[in-house]
């Protein structure tokens, strides 16, 4: 029986077997990865550099984007990296550091998902109270609350997780390391350990998405009270694209994870980790910037400040 100290590397899944179609995998990854740089840097710069958007809406928007870049930062490159030298290594600890950076950034940012559903719900249904609740200090308080609770999911998922034995190889079904395929090559008798802080970690995951979805029943219910089709049509824009946001990261990591285990394929699974982990932190600040004439604006004078100062 060996441990998983016994090697220093994992395989991870190639998306290509050809050296043709790895080339072209690292030239799709690279402009995603440079589209999701772009997005969310101009967003980030934005809202940290026009004082109209120091609300606690864009400010947690501001969270939202530098997790997007973390997320997208953890998996892409590496991934890019041996697609461009024909490997699939990766050491023990850069699959340590990307168990760590992902369960770190992915839950954070689902606490800030849930809230800014808890901004929009105070926005729109105690607006007199708005100020109060969601003063600078109370907004900075959330917001550390939610990275800290990142960081603590994550060092007990590192921890657990490398302290498993692996009986199974090295070899993972996946483009970046993922716990649960991790897990695949673990002694059956070392599972139930991660499996308990998954079960706990699904627990407070199902809490926030019952949280948000109790906000937006309040908010609707709000919303369809406003007498004039101008108020119920700003109303809607300010939520629908937290909402898509939402509905994007939810629909694609409950079904990467929840999945029935017949569905279950090495060429989904990719399918699955790619749709959750890489297109929500490409997509979001287009998602965010379509339907939002400041942020739209902001975007506007930043790149014509940038182009002014190329001149």
């Amino acid at each position: 029986m060996s441990n998983s100290s016994s090697f220093n590397e994992f395989l991870l899944q190639a998306f290509a077997d050809t050296r043709q179609l790895q080339l072209l995998h690292f030239w799709l990854f690279l402009g995603i990865y440079l589209a999701a740089l772009l997005g969310n840097g101009l967003i980030i710069t934005a809202i940290a550099c026009d004082h109209h958007l120091h609300t606690p809406m864009y400010f947690f928007l501001l969270n939202l984007s530098l997790l997007d870049l973390g997320t997208i930062s953890t998996t892409v490159p590496k991934s890019m990296a041996n697609s461009l030298s024909n490997t699939r290594a990766i050491s023990y600890w850069e699959c340590a550091a990307q168990v760590f950076h992902f369960t770190f950034f992915l839950p954070t940012e689902y606490f800030i998902l849930t809230v800014m559903a808890y901004e929009r719900y105070a926005a729109i249904c105690k607006p007199l109270h708005y100020g109060t609740v969601l003063s600078s200090r109370a907004c900075v308080k959330m917001a550390a609350a939610a990275w800290a609770s990142g960081f603590l999911n994550a060092l007990l998922h590192t921890a657990i997780t490398f302290s498993i034995p692996l009986c199974q190889g090295n070899v993972l079904e996946q483009f970046f390391c993922e716990i649960p395929q991790i897990l695949k090559l673990s002694c059956s008798d070392a599972y139930p350990r991660e499996a308990g802080i998954i079960v706990i970690s699904a627990c407070l995951f199902f809490g926030c998405f019952v949280f948000i979805v109790l906000s937006y029943v309040q908010i609707f219910t709000v919303v369809l009270r406003i007498p004039s089709e101008q108020g119920r049509h700003k109303a809607f824009s300010m939520c629908l694209p937290h909402l898509a946001v939402v509905f994007l990261f939810f629909s694609t990591t409950m079904f990467a994870y929840l999945k029935p285990h017949s569905l279950s394929s090495p060429a989904l699974d990719l399918v699955m980790a790619f749709l959750y982990a890489v297109v929500p932190p490409t997509v979001n600040p287009l998602i965010y910037s379509m339907r939002n004439k400041e942020l739209k604006d902001a975007l506007k004078k930043l790149v014509q400040l940038l182009l002014l100062q190329q001149q």
